[in-house]
């Protein structure tokens, strides 16, 4: 018992410096590069551009003004992705093979990535009713985003990489259910 309470709390820690990096780059952004032209990183390829309150929505301005329905998405989002990690922590506990053991590990912090990205964007819509972006690829003119956006693409970019190569059906099916007690054989 005291070994999975020290895992939910070492995942916890995992989350909330990845929330606070997210929210310090954030508050960087707003304090160097708010009313201030652009910093160059690499010339017309990268620059990092402060963009507020353009977009109170998802993605490309999905749901927009729509923010207590979004805020409540999030929410629920975060629970879901909350329960796979218990279901993933049980799988970890009861599996004797150490490969497997770090397979699972992996995905559980990819999904903690995953909340870590959710939440840290969460706090922007209930603080300012916006996102803060700044970050920006000018080369192919894509829409500004933030460290949380990386959070959230790059953790479901590998949840979905271990799931279609790393994970078998029924590991998969115990993993992404809505069971909280299960039984592993």
């Amino acid at each position: 018992m005291k070994k999975k309470i020290f895992s939910y709390i070492k995942l916890l820690i995992f989350i909330l410096f990845f929330v606070f990096m997210d929210q310090w780059t954030k508050y960087m952004a707003t304090i160097r590069l708010k009313g201030n032209d652009d910093v160059i990183i690499i010339k017309d390829v990268l620059h990092l551009h402060y963009l507020d309150g353009g977009n109170t929505g998802a993605a490309w301005g999905l749901l927009s003004g729509k923010i207590n329905l979004f805020i409540l998405f999030t929410v629920i989002a975060i629970i879901i992705i909350s329960v796979f990690i218990y279901n993933l922590q049980n799988l970890i506990e009861n599996n004797n093979d150490a490969f497997n053991s770090k397979r699972f590990i992996f995905l559980k912090y990819m999904m903690a990535l995953l909340i870590a990205g959710a939440v840290g964007n969460l706090i922007d819509r209930i603080i300012n009713g916006y996102v803060i972006y700044f970050i920006y690829f000018k080369l192919i003119n894509f829409p500004i985003f933030n460290v949380a956006d990386c959070y959230v693409t790059i953790s479901c970019l590998f949840i979905v990489l271990i799931c279609l190569f790393k994970i078998r059906e029924d590991e998969f099916n115990k993993i992404f259910s809505f069971k909280l007690k299960q039984g592993v054989k």
